[in-house]
């Protein structure tokens, strides 16, 4: 099994004081990649629900039973 190298150093560590502020540049793209991901996930469910109308249905008859079952 090969040697595997350390990748966080403690020479090269960040405080925690700067890990709990990320740059902001860096959050907003990640928000941006995570609202592409949601809208397309949620094309891709649309999508399936329309050509597979049973198996939708069937799945949302399985949500609504989990909805009733599990109240709180």
């Amino acid at each position: 099994m090969p040697d595997r190298k350390r990748t966080d150093d403690t020479d090269n560590a960040v405080s925690g004081s700067e890990r709990a502020a990320p740059d902001a540049g860096a959050e907003a793209a990640r928000r941006r990649r995570r609202a592409q991901f949601l809208r397309e996930l949620h094309e891709a469910k649309e999508l399936r629900n329309r050509v597979q109308p049973r198996r939708a249905r069937a799945e949302r008859m399985r949500q609504a039973l989990r909805m009733r079952t599990f109240r709180w």
